[in-house]
């Protein structure tokens, strides 16, 4: 059958499954705008108030469903405008497919009106991209694209097209998106063997639990190894829900901000399992210095991985879920009780700080789990609202904590929520921003308003930069250059005037009747929390410090 590049581009999204497409028409791209319109019964469009918004809806809609997320451009500005969410998803590893439009070819490296090489723009940020210059490749090359995203490590591809090949006819031929098979050849056996001994022999191990796991979808099969292994449990940042945060054995999140049981148990240990996670340095803080005591087994689906940020003494290469069946065949059930009841010890003696007295970020974060049980969707932005979302909310399940990690995207929240409530219709889907990071992306509040989106939005008002000031406050003096917001900014007006409902809140009582009224509400709802600008993350490790240093304000006032 004969179709122009536009229908062969509709077809293929369908072929892959695709529901839902996030973006904003221009000129290159009017031919497939035109042919969306057509498809209007099978692929919902939403138009987004920002490119950026569309990539970081599709981001959230990836994370939250584990299938890809598609966002669409059009060519210069309109592409160059998705790079920020783009290089978001590759730091996340999350599958994303964006497709741009650009001038015909006969037009392409000439300076024309709007053309870029957003290819060339891109290369860095993408698993792969393509520039199709014939329709007769463009089939093909979507599947590949999409192919690309969700195997093995996932990662963001792009799709630049030329505007005549969306109008150019040829012969297409439709085929079934095949599951992608795991690949299970780099699982070697002595590998496996290798890891078995360690932790047969181990008498403090400690499980540290990263993003793989939730990607891979290993939750089940990782439950049952840390049961195996009788070890606490860790995470990073992109690691939230992996392991249900409400067991007895979690400790909380490791590294910078992590807690102290976490980092004093990984100090002490024998054995690190490190699970699905590249090590980053806000986790290791001074790698000469971290788990100095311990052998370090690290399993991950990428090669690269391996010995980049920390040298591992065992490793496993290949997919999480994959390996950890195979382990949990192989590992005799352990007894550890004396660590574990030293694990449990510390926990009680350092739990994370927490003021009942004031209105703070912590608070309003424990409110929102009490609330919603632990089983909403979290998307932050980034920042101390960021550190509060993931130490205070108890995380039961994965792909239910959405956040900027690698990049540590300011303004990605709000986009990620809408993709994440699009993707996820029967879930509460909840994003906390900061006044600083909510300033940057808040027009999407009019696409949430357009569509009836009934994502809330928390505001946690400080009037300042708040992790900035906080750096500023411990290590340049309280010399607060550019951080303080106190302006006559009005976020309750603002909002209403995007069309959502908002409220300003100032104690924990005004939050909890808000909030309720938000859960209950089917609309966006904004909500602004306005609290001390002095308001801090602790525990803290210093910048480049060890781990086991990580201190509290209390540890600070004891100094003094």
């Amino acid at each position: 059958m004969q179709m122009t590049g536009s229908q062969i581009l509709m077809e293929c999204l369908l072929e892959q499954g695709v529901d839902t497409v996030f973006g904003y028409p221009g000129g290159a791209i009017l031919n497939v705008y035109d042919e969306l319109y057509k498809y209007s019964d099978k692929i919902k469009h939403i138009l987004t108030s920002h490119e950026q918004g569309a990539s970081h809806a599709a981001d959230g809609y990836a994370r939250a469903t584990g299938r890809v997320g598609v966002c669409m451009a059009t060519s210069g500005p309109g592409a160059t405008n998705l790079i920020t969410g783009i290089a978001t998803a590759y730091m996340d590893s999350v599958p994303l497919v964006a497709i741009t439009c650009n001038v015909t070819v006969a037009l392409l490296g000439k300076d024309s009106f709007q053309e870029i090489d957003i290819a060339g723009v891109s290369m860095p940020i993408t698993k792969h991209n393509f520039i199709v210059k014939d329709v007769d490749e463009l089939a093909d090359t979507v599947r590949r694209a999409f192919r690309i995203a969700r195997e093995g490590r996932p990662g963001p591809v792009l799709i630049d097209i030329a505007k005549d090949v969306t109008a150019n006819k040829c012969k297409y031929e439709a085929k079934t998106s095949n599951d992608i098979k795991k690949n299970t050849t780099s699982i070697r056996e002595e590998d496996i063997e290798r890891a078995v001994k360690a932790i047969k022999t181990s008498k403090k191990p400690v499980c540290f639990v990263g993003g793989g796991c939730v990607i891979s979808g290993a939750d089940k099969e990782l439950a049952k190894f840390v049961e195996l292994v009788d070890a606490p449990v860790c995470d990073s940042l992109m690691g939230k829900g992996a392991y249900d945060g409400r067991k007895p054995n979690y400790t909380g999140m490791l590294g910078m901000h992590g807690t102290k049981t976490s980092n004093l148990s990984v100090v002490d240990c024998d054995l690190l399992i490190a699970v699905g996670t590249r090590f980053s340095d806000r986790v290791l803080g001074n790698p000469k210095k971290f788990a100095n005591k311990a052998k370090i087994l690290h399993i991950d689906i990428d090669p690269a991985e391996i010995n980049k940020n920390i040298m591992a003494d065992y490793s496993i290469v290949g997919d999480v879920k994959e390996i950890l069946s195979i382990l949990n065949d192989k590992i005799e059930k352990k007894d550890n009780r004396e660590w574990m009841e030293k694990v449990a010890e510390r926990k009680k003696q350092f739990p994370l700080p927490y003021d009942t007295e004031e209105f703070t970020g912590p608070q309003i974060i424990r409110c929102i789990d009490e609330a919603t049980d632990g089983d909403a969707i979290i998307t932050t932005d980034v920042g101390q609202h960021q550190m509060w979302a993931a130490q205070n909310y108890k995380y039961r399940n994965p792909r239910t904590f959405l956040s900027s990690g690698g990049l540590g995207t300011m303004g990605y929240g709000l986009g990620a929520s809408i993709g994440a409530k699009t993707g996820m219709p029967d879930k509460h889907v909840i994003n906390i921003a900061g006044d600083g990071c909510f300033r940057m992306n808040l027009n999407e509040l009019a696409t949430a308003s357009r569509y009836n989106i009934p994502i809330i939005q928390i505001v946690i008002n400080n009037h300042v930069l708040g992790m900035v000031r906080q750096w500023q406050t411990l290590f340049y003096g309280q010399r607060y250059s550019s951080t303080i917001l106190d302006d006559k900014v009005d976020f309750v007006k603002v909002s209403e005037g995007l069309g959502v409902k908002a409220v300003r809140v100032s104690d924990i009582d005004g939050f909890r009747k808000a909030f309720d009224e938000a859960l209950a509400l089917c609309a966006p709802m904004v909500i602004e929390c306005v609290i001390d600008n002095d308001d801090k993350v602790w525990p803290m490790v210093a910048p480049g410090d060890s781990i086991g240093n990580v201190f509290t304000q209390e540890d600070l006032d004891k100094k003094d």
